[in-house]
């Protein structure tokens, strides 16, 4: 059938070497290149650290494949991708499912390391952690910190929202950071106030209670609290409808908190041990300005890779000011047909390897710190942040020096653990035994 839909004339053996050029132009597959089998088998040593079994190798036998734009399609032994989802929300910030759920559906969808980047809060990482070891899943913890970004000339300020990732052990200095991140909490809670406050003066007379009710016990509400009471009360059909007319950037309903400067939350991710990332740049009025005055407080990356593929100006921008380039599906598990789902953002093997490459020691960097505090002083408070998000089991009468070889061994590659310092911190901690009830008791020497 031709375009004009007529029955070609052409010879049908023509017509089908043709349509077989057609198909292999569009999208042809090849096998790694030698880079990226390294990179492959980098990745999946870190991502297997704490499962018994041991990781996936690359080999003839596994059905490598990379498609022509370069996006991982790599299928190891078992049909099994090695998939990472670097930015998705629960419950404890504006998601649908609790960290639990998100957790299951992130295994059904064949994700084998999940962010969890809920805004303002990392309450949810304990659950996600817990629920990850059912599945088999690497939990980096996470948080989406909202931030504004005010210009020196006379352009007009704007939100942007800076990921940060952190190591299995959490933040260093995690009391810092969570003094910074109750505080953008607060001023979530007067803006949210303030929100409903203007909806009331455009004859919408939403109540406090219906979005408190909504975004539940303890959780600080959000724009899609607000649009979520909004269609629940009948003023507007759906959530776009509600962002649309009224909640947007700048809307007549729309508000500000009490969100820091974003140079601020990229230098307190830097000093608390965590990578940086500026998410979806593509919402930004201004994004080369806020790139580069981020880039200049220590960002990492910033967000490239959508579901539906690279943004080639993002990435541009990527390689201008020498940031990664990184993506997720910002999943919330609204539903809907405008949602991407989870685990739909295909990295390139090659970006997840730099981005390893540069989170890792920043990530070795703050385990050692939080390692040596409890040296210095083997208080519960002090075990409580080593144990804060890992998976660590501690045996009854283990000594300090087993409970961070075992904590190193699913955190650590044995190269990163080979390290003075950290023989120099298992050794102070020999002579402390920890019950399971977390009391440190000194090992008599024999």
């Amino acid at each position: 059938m031709g375009d004009d839909g007529f029955v070609s004339k052409e010879n049908p053996v023509k017509a089908k070497d043709k349509k077989k050029k057609k198909k292999k132009r569009g999208g042809t597959k090849k096998k790694m290149t030698a880079e990226q089998t390294l990179a492959f088998k980098a990745v999946t040593e870190w991502v297997y650290l704490d499962q018994q079994s041991s990781p996936p190798l690359v080999s003839s036998a596994s059905a490598c494949v990379v498609d022509d734009f370069g996006v991982q399609k790599t299928m190891v032994r078992g049909g099994e991708k090695v998939v990472f989802e670097l930015h998705s929300h629960s419950k404890f910030s504006d998601g649908f499912l609790s960290p639990s759920k998100l957790v299951e559906r992130a295994h059904g969808n064949g994700v084998k390391v999940l962010a969890l980047t809920d805004h303002d809060t990392m309450a949810g990482i304990p659950e996600a952690t817990e629920a990850a070891r059912r599945f088999g899943i690497k939990i980096i913890p996470g948080v989406e910190i909202s931030t504004i970004y005010s210009p020196r000339n006379s352009e007009a300020e704007e939100p942007v929202h800076i990921l940060a990732y952190y190591s299995s052990c959490g933040p260093a200095k995690f009391d810092e950071l969570e003094k910074f991140l109750a505080n953008i909490r607060d001023g979530r809670f007067l803006r949210a106030k303030d929100m409903i406050l203007k909806l009331n003066k455009l004859k919408l007379p939403l109540k406090w209670e219906h979005v408190a009710r909504i975004a539940g016990k303890g959780v600080a509400p959000g724009r899609l609290h607000v649009a979520r009471a909004m269609v629940e009360a009948g003023y507007v059909e759906n959530l776009k409808q509600a962002f649309a007319k009224y909640l947007y950037d700048g809307g007549p309903a729309y508000s500000t908190g009490s969100e820091p400067l974003a140079e601020e939350a990229v230098q307190l991710i830097c000093e608390t041990g965590g990578l940086a990332v500026l998410a979806h740049p593509w919402a930004l009025k201004n994004p080369v300005a806020v790139i580069r005055r981020l880039k200049d407080a220590g960002l990492h990356g910033l967000e490239v890779y959508r579901s539906d593929g690279k943004l080639a100006v993002y990435s541009d921008l990527a390689d201008v000011y020498g940031l990664l380039k990184l993506g997720g599906s910002d999943y919330h598990g609204r539903g809907g047909n405008g949602e991407s789902e989870l685990g739909s953002v295909n990295l390139p093997v090659l970006a997840l390897h730099d981005f390893l490459k540069v989170a890792r020691p920043i990530w070795c960097g703050a385990i050692r710190a939080i390692l040596e505090n409890y040296a210095k002083e083997p208080s519960d408070t002090n075990l409580a942040r080593i144990t804060r998000y890992g998976r660590t089991r501690i045996s009854p009468s283990s000594c300090g020096m087993d409970l961070i070889d075992c904590c190193l061994s699913s955190w650590l590659t044995n190269e990163e653990r080979q390290n003075s310092e950290f023989e120099a911190i298992k050794l102070k901690l020999s002579h402390i035994s920890v019950n399971e009830g977390g009391l440190h008791v000194p090992i008599e020497s024999k």
